[in-house]
This record gives structure tokens, C-alpha cells and sequence, in this order.
């Protein structure tokens, strides 16, 4: 009840409700115009987008390379990244299913990560086995299964990206118990900036820091408060740009992720609509900073 109330009280809440569930029916076009007025309370200009929230809008409508969907899709991006990188730096996969009923966890060590391949959220880490409802994870992983990811921001690779569920290792860096996230913003195969995800398993919220290449901290939020702590630069820095670089070579922008643990350097995944372009950068010039890098004039546009 109290889900549904903060949903009524958010108008962009509610046109993302209504469309997850497909009852509201509108071209995607029209539908991001609105959803992006309610989200970022200004005009989304299709014409001449200038920063990188209406850039990632603009993407979504024209830039329908069907490379995406195997790169969006946390089961097959896996073959991909083994053929451009190397195989060592995947995280193994325990096993996958199409149903979470399906799985034995019997099969599976003491500790682990669930996860859907076909959307964001589904994700769910267990360290201890013998003291975790499965029943549970089950039941909310069957409810994800059912979710088409691209009605509620029309992020287009994830609608035809088959839903499943895959165990992969639990990793941990010994070092700082914990596993950060180093995000890497590419465009056309060159890494600008960065942020490192923490504390993402805690009470208290996950924070983002920004870093320029130099691993130069930038005062920036975006959707995440700074952490209190200073972050160490990634033993690895300069290893994931160049991983990074050649994991995006020649796409107009995308995300790509890695976690470093314990001296080494693993995958995590390929995102690209940051935020869905749909929350806002403070101080919002940023927003225009990152969109400079995107150069929509290599696109061919293929709107469907």
C-alpha cells in the first residue's frame, strides 16, 4: 500500500507504471518526450539535443544496432567479452534457468549471486545458504521473469532479450570486503569518465564519486551522494581503460563496468542509458559536458 501511494504521488511514477503493465499504449517517441518533462521538468529537444540526458533519449529512438541486445543480455554478453578480451576476466556462471523453480541449490556453493539476464534489479547475493529463504528469492525471481524491462524508460535492447536466471560466483576483494564498481563512460571507444559504485549492500545508500581519467575526483552527483570516504585508485586503473576501450570500440556511448578483486580485474556488465538519461547531473552543467562527447552524426538512425 504504501509502494502504491509514493507511486501516485510521482506523475512519472505513474506514466511508468501504466506502461510497464501496458495499459498505457504510446509510440515511443511521444512517450519519452513525456516522461522525460516529468523526470527532468524541462523540454526534451529531439531536434538539436545538446546534453547527455537528451542524447540518451535521442539514442534510444534512433541508434537500433542489434548488437545491443546481445551486449544488454548478462548471459550472452559474457561470450562476446570472452572473444574480445579473454576469458579471465568473465565471472563464472554456476548455472542458468528459465524458470527459478528450476534451480537446485543443493547444486550451488554456500555463497553466490542470482541474477535475471533480461533486466536491471533482479539481483540477489547470498552468503549464506543455510540461512537464506529460497523460497523467497524464488518467488521474486519468478516475478521478474514476468517483467519486460523496456515499457517503463523504452530502453529498446532489453524487450527482445529472453528473460533467465543465472548463478554466478560470489566475489569479494579481501582487501576492502567489499566489491566496488568501476563504471566506465565510453564514446566511440575512448573512456572520459568514470565512477566507482559503493557500499551497495548496506543499510545506508549506495554512493557514486566521479573521476575523471586521471583519477582526478569531479564534484558531481547524479542520483547517488558522494561517499565520506576517500576511494583508493583501482590497482587496475589503467588495465580497465584499456579493456574498456576495446569493449567499446566503435559505439557511439556506452557503460562498461568492471569490479576489482583481490589483484584482479572481472567484468560486470555493458549499459547504455545511464540512469536512462532521466536523472538529473548537480551541478547540471555536467549534463552538457558528458553529452559533448557524443557525436550523433556517425549514427545511421534507424527509428522503428
Amino acid at each position: 500500500m504504501n509502494k502504491l501511494k509514493k507511486i501516485l504521488k510521482d506523475p512519472a511514477r505513474v506514466l511508468m507504471f501504466l506502461s510497464s503493465r501496458r495499459i498505457l499504449r504510446i509510440e515511443d517517441k511521444k512517450y519519452l518526450s513525456l516522461l522525460f518533462r516529468l523526470r527532468m521538468k524541462e523540454k526534451l529537444n529531439w531536434d538539436n539535443p545538446k546534453t547527455y540526458s537528451e542524447k540518451l533519449q535521442w539514442l534510444k529512438i534512433y541508434d537500433r544496432n542489434p548488437l545491443y541486445i546481445k551486449l544488454v543480455d548478462k548471459y550472452e554478453v559474457k561470450k562476446y567479452v570472452s572473444e574480445k578480451i579473454g576469458e579471465e576476466y568473465i565471472i563464472p556462471t554456476l548455472g542458468d534457468w528459465n524458470n527459478a523453480n528450476e534451480i537446485d541449490y543443493e547444486r550451488l556453493p554456500n555463497q553466490f549471486v542470482l541474477k535475471c539476464t533480461h533486466d536491471s534489479g533482479g539481483l540477489f547475493i547470498v552468503t549464506n545458504k543455510e540461512k537464506t529463504d529460497c523460497k523467497r528469492i524464488n518467488k521474486k525471481l519468478n516475478k521478474c521473469l514476468k517483467h519486460n524491462f523496456y515499457y517503463g524508460k523504452r530502453e529498446w535492447p532489453y524487450k527482445d532479450v529472453k528473460p533467465r536466471i543465472i548463478a554466478e560466483k560470489y566475489m569479494i576483494d579481501n582487501k576492502s570486503n567489499e566489491l566496488k564498481d568501476y563504471k566506465f563512460f565510453c564514446f566511440d571507444g575512448i573512456p572520459r569518465y568514470m565512477y566507482i559504485a559503493r557500499d551497495r549492500n548496506n543499510v545506508a545508500e549506495t554512493k557514486f564519486d566521479f573521476y575523471d581519467m586521471n583519477f582526478e575526483h569531479i564534484d558531481l552527483t547524479n542520483g547517488h551522494p558522494n561517499s565520506d570516504s576517500i576511494n583508493q585508485k583501482p590497482e587496475n586503473f589503467e588495465k580497465m581503460k584499456e579493456l574498456a576501450s576495446k569493449l567499446s570500440k566503435s559505439i557511439p556511448q556506452v557503460r562498461v563496468d568492471f569490479y576489482e578483486a583481490n589483484g584482479k580485474v572481472y567484468f560486470g556488465e555493458m549499459t547504455f542509458f545511464h540512469m536512462s538519461g532521466l536523472v538529473p547531473f548537480n551541478p547540471p552543467e555536467w549534463d552538457e559536458k558528458f553529452g559533448k562527447c557524443i557525436d550523433l552524426s556517425k549514427i545511421n538512425r534507424k527509428r522503428k
